[in-house]
């Protein structure tokens, strides 16, 4: 029995070291980044190439996420202020603070974790198996200069603009519902909108910031660390996904306490 306690807790210690050594490389990992984004030459065409694939190519599937959501949003509301108060009253105000506020940019960033998250990871990790990482090291190439640079600033320039292309097709998939379903006069809806303040756009703006650099931090540190092969890169790039979505989540309520305690939002 005693055996079985000091294994059970040899296992959850060395699961912590892990952990801690995982947080503690990736915090180096963002240290040097940034401390090279401004010593990369001629990076431009690549940052270029990045911003094109995060952004260009994730417009269809952030379109799609957001405006349903907007939908069942106001169907929602909507619905069930009908049945309490037999109108369908302050629809456009509460899809417009959810989505802005909240649903835009989490939901983008968890969209943009399963999609761009991965594809860091996966060709990432792939550069590292075949040795093609040793070999810029080889030819006096810095990876971070690279690699990482490039991605950091595409992601954390991409995605606050993914999040306000977001925010107006979820308000607009609500809008549809509450004209169209619910008859509210469009000026009774706009109006509704138009009473969002700068300081709750603003709430989700630095929300959609923290949460690109966590995708791309995790995602860029488990590309980096795979190791086994084939194999490796599948368990670093679905690694990648569920932890980039998980912090996305658990960063979202302290981002909020936060913005809330500083009154941003």
């Amino acid at each position: 029995m005693q055996d079985t306690h000091k294994n059970i807790v040899s296992a959850i210690g060395a699961k912590v070291l892990r952990l801690v050594q995982s947080l503690g490389e990736t915090a180096v990992l963002i240290q040097k980044t940034f401390g090279s984004i401004f010593q990369i030459r001629n990076g431009g065409k690549n940052v270029w190439y990045q911003m094109q694939e995060m952004g260009a190519r994730s417009f269809s599937v952030t379109s799609l996420t957001l405006m349903f959501t907007g939908m069942v949003l106001a169907l929602q509301t909507g619905t069930s202020f009908i049945k309490v108060f037999n109108e369908p009253l302050y629809v456009g105000r509460i899809v417009g603070i959810s989505i802005v506020k909240e649903l835009g940019p989490v939901l983008t960033a968890m969209v943009f974790a399963g999609r761009v998250g991965a594809a860091i990871a996966a060709e990432l990790g792939t550069m590292k198996v075949t040795e093609q990482i040793d070999a810029l090291y080889t030819l006096g190439t810095n990876p971070v200069k690279y690699l990482t640079v490039p991605r950091f600033i595409a992601a954390i320039t991409m995605l606050p603009f993914l999040t306000i292309y977001s925010n107006f097709l979820g308000v607009f998939g609500g809008y549809l519902v509450a004209t169209l379903k619910f008859s509210i006069p469009s000026p009774v809806y706009l109006d509704d909108i138009y009473a969002l303040q700068i300081r709750e756009v603003m709430h989700g703006l630095v929300k959609s910031v923290v949460f690109a650099l966590i995708v791309v931090s995790v995602s860029c540190y488990k590309g980096l660390t795979t190791s086994g092969g084939a194999e490796g890169v599948g368990k670093s790039t679905t690694s990648a996904v569920v932890i980039s979505m998980v912090s996305i989540l658990i960063g979202d309520y302290f981002l909020s306490a936060v913005l809330v305690a500083l009154r941003i939002g």
